[in-house]
């Protein structure tokens, strides 16, 4: 649990003054009680592109503030620390704001006591570690999506935030819009009938590492990117030496660092499927692979109730499909339609099923959680099970065989497929 701190050791020493802004850690002030000053106060773990638009959402919150951050890029928490005074200068008429320290190293920053909560924004071979050391120095996480990098790591996560009593929110911020919410309404209330299957299309499975190396950027810790991963060759498709590009890095598509785009979209529209069908707390019993070794769309996934979920394109982009014995519905960013139309248009009725409401806003969810000490929307049981998913099928499509999945023991009948729950982390890392 969190360290004590007393008022007076407060008052003298973890008073954070910063431009206009007095910041009061809630640990300090004692459980139920709020002072006008009372601030969340949060550190950044990974300052890359994903932090851009986090930093944003959390500096618009006058409930939240952000006081720290680490990265293995230099040039990147500076970046970060201009990033967030520009924002506060923005959105708070403080253009003096200079609150962010930074540390190369983020168990540094998880010692201070007067940090809330936690922003991890790594790459997905980076999600577990810090976020279950995060928790055991007591602070809350919230932790990008897909939860983890393998279906163990996934697991660990939930056991350290049972086990430390802390708040964690997945960033599957998808169920925080109102399209979304309303079409698993629809689903779950039964406008589109019974349903009888699911497309999902998102990209492809992970591959492994194939890229040349390049020079190493100045002010960069390679070693310590690659973390429990193995050491590839750097290259700038993976970490590029500035936030200022037109694309997202591409550690996603390797399966050394990331999960392909099957895990990267997938942790998106598999977790709507799961929301829809009701299913947060399982997953798929039955996967079969396609019969093309080299195919990248074609799996077939089945629910223990005969639900059949496929990855595959149905010529809409990345979204799901819900069809069933009263005709089909598509969600997805862009689109919210169904076949017949008037399925779309149904208000739930009085009495209906309704789900979590976040009214729109996933990152004041995680901090109502926060201070109310309850469960967030996506919290880990649902990011697990939905990264779960994601992990499963990429290695259905690698071992390209049926596989049959226990979801309470979290098993295969396979034993290859079992030891690919877990990754060998490197020495000097574990969860």
């Amino acid at each position: 649990m969190q360290k004590s701190v007393s008022r007076r050791r407060f008052l003298k020493a973890a008073t954070i003054t910063a431009g206009a802004f007095t910041i009061v850690p809630r640990h300090v002030l004692g459980r139920g009680f709020t002072a006008p000053s009372d601030k969340v106060t949060l550190g950044f773990i990974g300052c890359g592109r994903q932090s851009s638009g986090l930093s944003a959402r959390f500096t618009t919150n006058a409930e939240a503030q952000i006081v720290a951050a680490s990265d293995v890029f230099t040039a990147k928490m500076e970046w970060f620390q201009k990033r967030v005074a520009g924002l506060y200068a923005e959105h708070r008429a403080t253009p003096s704001y200079n609150g962010v320290k930074t540390y190369l190293e983020y168990e540094d920053m998880l010692e201070r006591d007067d940090i809330d909560g936690i922003v991890v924004a790594t790459p997905d071979h980076w999600h577990a570690i810090p976020a279950i050391a995060a928790m055991k120095s007591g602070k809350d996480v919230y932790c990008e999506k897909p939860l983890s990098h393998t279906i163990q790591e996934g697991r660990a996560m939930i056991k350290a935030a049972d086990k430390y009593g802390r708040v964690l929110q997945t960033g599957s911020m998808q169920r925080s819009r109102k399209n979304f919410l309303h079409a698993c309404e629809l689903v779950r209330n039964g406008y589109v009938g019974t349903i009888k299957k699911v497309l999902v299309n998102v990209g492809d499975p992970a591959v492994p590492y194939d890229l040349a190396a390049e020079e190493m950027p100045a002010n960069f810790n390679w070693d310590r990117w690659c973390g429990p991963s193995p050491v590839l060759p750097y290259h700038s498709l993976l970490a590029p030496a500035t936030n200022n590009i037109k694309y997202w890095p591409q550690w996603r598509k390797y399966k050394e660092y990331g999960g392909g785009i099957l895990c990267d979209w997938g942790a998106h529209m598999f977790d709507i499927a799961q929301w829809g069908l009701g299913m947060d707390h399982t997953g798929p019993v039955e996967w079969t692979p396609p019969s093309d070794p080299k195919a990248v769309r074609g799996l077939v996934m089945k629910y223990a109730n005969g639900v059949e979920m496929v990855h595959e394109d149905f010529g809409r982009g990345w979204g799901v499909r819900f069809i069933g014995s009263e005709g089909s519905l598509d969600i997805s960013r862009q689109y919210l339609d169904s076949d017949p139309a008037n399925i779309v248009t149904a208000e739930i009725k009085s009495g209906e099923t309704r789900l979590y409401d976040t009214k729109e806003n996933h990152y004041q969810d995680w901090l109502n959680a926060m201070k109310n000490r309850s469960k967030p929307i996506c919290h880990g049981e649902v990011g697990h099970r939905s990264a779960s998913i994601c992990n499963i099928a990429n290695i259905a499509y690698w071992l390209n065989r049926p596989l049959k999945w226990d979801p309470v023991k979290e098993k295969f009948n396979d034993r290859e497929a079992n030891k690919l729950r877990k990754k060998k982390y490197r020495k000097g890392y574990k969860l």
